[in-house]
């Protein structure tokens, strides 16, 4: 990836709505070798998709929580392909240290994450322990990854 292609990306993720024109203007490419590169992008896989970004609260999803889950491993395949179904697990990631994953959840109120948590998580394959820290405040959600790219 060269110094035009991640000012695309990094541009694309600011707005991915541009037209090729624009986004050539960008990054001093005329509109067909922008549009080139960005499908080169995109058949990489490295541009995996464009997507409307959504205002949690504003859909009445107000609570967000990171739930540990620690499970019995001869289960993680099940477990993970039920977490990986599930609505309201936003994202969910093996961990090293004090459980097996940690996944972070989005719901409506605490009593629908008391239901969450209760009749669901604690219900998915091999499930042993769960602890749940509620998030009071948001400071950053959904950085760039582009911010993360060397200039």
């Amino acid at each position: 990836m060269d110094k035009i292609d991640r000012e695309i990306v990094r541009s694309l993720e600011q707005d991915a709505r541009m037209s090729f024109a624009e986004l050539g203007q960008r990054v001093g490419l005329s509109k067909t070798p922008c549009w080139q590169r960005v499908r080169e992008l995109e058949r990489q896989g490295l541009i995996r998709g464009y997507r409307a970004e959504l205002d949690a609260e504003q859909l009445g999803l107000r609570v967000h929580a990171f739930v540990y889950v620690s499970i019995d491993s001869a289960r993680y395949a099940e477990f993970e392909a039920a977490a990986e179904r599930h609505p309201a697990v936003l994202q969910c990631y093996t961990t090293a240290g004090q459980a097996d994953y940690l996944m972070h959840v989005l719901v409506t109120e605490i009593a629908a994450l008391d239901d969450l948590l209760r009749m669901q998580v604690s219900r998915m394959p091999g499930v042993q322990r769960i602890e749940t820290t509620v998030c009071m405040k948001t400071i950053k959600s959904r950085a760039p990854l582009s911010g993360c790219l060397a200039p």
